[in-house]
């Protein structure tokens, strides 16, 4: 029969900046475009996504493009509409914000089928949206081992590994079948939740550093950033109220160094101090060293503070 049907699910809102530079890498991809539908699932934007849409839908006659609707708004929500209405065997999920390498599909699916893995994902690379001081240090942070933790799927990795999620995943349609579909309480991690209950099944997930994406980061200043942190903090913790627990210590560290800020703050700018410096050299602007602190703080703070307020939610 050849090579696998494959459903793209591009889950997005108001996103008339990067859904046209979305589309066009994954129509330039080399699996065979007879093989492979995608899916834009938006949540009624109210710029001008849905019209670039129908425009890529006229001129890629080729390509099997649907616009369909996600009246709840939230990416599990788009992605379970995703899910069905896709004919494919194998469901990727793909993200607005990034640009993707011309043989991402072909290589999820290769790695996908010769792993024997139920999930499979690769490296984003973080590009700034703002030739600023601030959009630079922000993407270095995202991509940067004290900034991302134990990310792979942000900070890299030498050689493939099993991991417990990647950002944007590749799945078996038989998954979903067995473990059910995204849960939409969890409105922010629904990724995190997935594959969490993936692995309790028994499922494996692998991250493959030749699975490339460039990814285009929402914030660009230093207050969006620090509000973005919040968010993903609160959802760090609020969804224990559905019985969900992250298996990683790497979500907590920064409540627990939020709530331990007296003792930890003095080693935590030693530490910020010290990556701030090396990154200056290494990229050769020493107005980083002033500018990455600021961003981690952001960072980590925010994170921790969310964390925070998100179990303050559990108790109100």
């Amino acid at each position: 029969m050849g090579e696998k049907f494959v459903t793209v699910i591009v889950p997005c809102l108001n996103e008339e900046q990067h859904i046209g530079k979305c589309l066009e890498s994954i129509i330039a991809n080399d699996y065979p475009k007879d093989r492979v539908e995608v899916l834009v699932v938006d949540g009624l934007s109210k710029d001008s996504t849905r019209e670039i849409v129908e425009k890529y839908q006229i001129q890629n006659t080729r390509y099997k493009i649907q616009l369909l609707d996600n009246p709840r708004v939230i990416t599990p929500a788009a992605m379970n509409v995703g899910i069905k209405n896709a004919k494919g065997d194998i469901i990727i999920k793909m993200d607005a914000h990034s640009v993707y390498a011309k043989d991402y599909i072909s290589k999820c699916v290769q790695h996908l089928e010769e792993s024997g893995s139920d999930n499979v994902g690769g490296v984003l690379e973080s590009v700034a949206p703002a030739n600023t001081l601030m959009a630079k240090a922000i993407v270095i942070c995202l991509s940067h081992v004290f900034g991302a933790g134990g990310s792979y799927f942000r900070t890299g990795a030498a050689e493939p590994m099993e991991v417990d999620t990647v950002a944007f995943g590749c799945y078996r349609r038989e998954v979903f079948e067995k473990i059910g579909m995204f849960d939409e309480r969890m409105e922010k991690i629904e990724d995190l939740d997935f594959n969490v209950r993936l692995r309790k099944a028994g499922g494996k997930i692998m991250l493959f550093p030749d699975i490339k994406a460039l990814y285009y980061p929402s914030s660009d200043n230093l207050k969006d950033f620090f509000v973005h942190n919040v968010t993903d903090g609160i959802w760090t913790t609020y969804p224990l109220k559905f019985g969900f627990v992250s298996g990683s210590l790497r979500h907590y560290i920064p409540l627990i160094f939020v709530l331990t800020l007296p003792v930890s703050i003095w080693p935590y700018m030693i530490l910020s101090l010290f990556f701030s410096l090396k990154i200056a050299i290494i990229e050769g602007d020493n107005k980083l060293v002033f500018a990455m602190p600021l961003v981690f703080a952001a960072r980590h703070i925010g994170y921790g503070l969310g964390s925070l307020f998100g179990i303050a939610k559990l108790v109100v």
